[in-house]
């Protein structure tokens, strides 16, 4: 199956909470998009892996994307390399997305910033026809996305360009709360973790009605590109 986007997330979780709204809106659009999981986020503090599938596959259905898959790269210790990089240009070259988005280039969490470089760095690999790989015994073709951009997440990073994503917060709300054990409750008897506060909800959510109030609409969300974004006209401008 070829997607047009193809998204990527160190953890469980992180996709939903820093692009969601854009998937739900490319969806909405007619688009492919689908979703890769490094690591199975086994060393959260609440939950358990096993929960951590289950609440990925229910944010899944409630964002409508095509496929996900989870690569069950070591939590909190999966490196840059060679190995790890091979991994993703299989999948790049399974999926063949026009887009990729992945991780924050820089965060609190380690595996934010690995996770972006290891996707970033084998998009450009992935290029490469001498770079051999296989699909179920298949030789599969060289494949290099035509952009990749970087969503935010827990720091503030000063973003490239944001997306309206005002008809479609509900959703995203609703694909973040899929995760019910890694959030705010006020019922819950887990420990509390940065992500766990109920502050941290708001941001999310006052992150995107900034970003929105800046550009003139409800709620946008913001990305960092690796090259000058580009545009036909000044029109294609809102």
């Amino acid at each position: 199956m070829k997607l047009d986007i193809l998204a990527f997330g160190a953890h469980p979780d992180d996709v939903e909470l820093g692009c969601s709204g854009t998937i739900a809106k490319e969806i909405s659009l007619g688009k492919k998009v689908g979703i890769i999981d490094l690591t199975r986020g086994e060393l959260g503090t609440r939950g358990s892996a096993e929960i951590r599938d289950a609440e990925a596959a229910l944010a899944a259905s409630i964002l409508g994307i095509s496929i996900r898959e989870n690569l069950n790269m070591r939590d909190g210790f999966f490196v840059n390399d060679e190995a790890h990089q091979l991994k993703i240009i299989q999948i790049l070259r399974k999926y063949r997305p026009e887009i990729v988005l992945c991780n924050a280039i820089e965060d609190r969490h380690v595996d934010h910033a690995k996770g972006s470089k290891l996707v970033s760095d084998a998009c450009f690999l992935s290029g490469l026809r001498k770079i051999e790989t296989d699909y179920e015994g298949q030789a599969q073709e060289a494949w290099r996305p035509k952009v990749v951009y970087h969503y935010l997440q827990w720091k503030n990073i000063e973003p490239d360009f944001v997306v309206d994503i005002s008809d479609f917060i509900d959703i995203k709300k609703d694909s973040i709360m899929a995760y019910s054990s890694q959030f705010y409750s006020k019922n819950s008897n887990e420990p509390v973790t940065p992500i766990a506060t109920k502050n941290f909800l708001n941001s999310v959510l006052f992150r995107s009605m900034d970003f929105g109030r800046i550009i003139g609409v409800d709620h946008a969300e913001g990305y960092t590109a690796e090259r000058y974004l580009a545009v036909n006209s000044l029109g294609d401008l809102i």
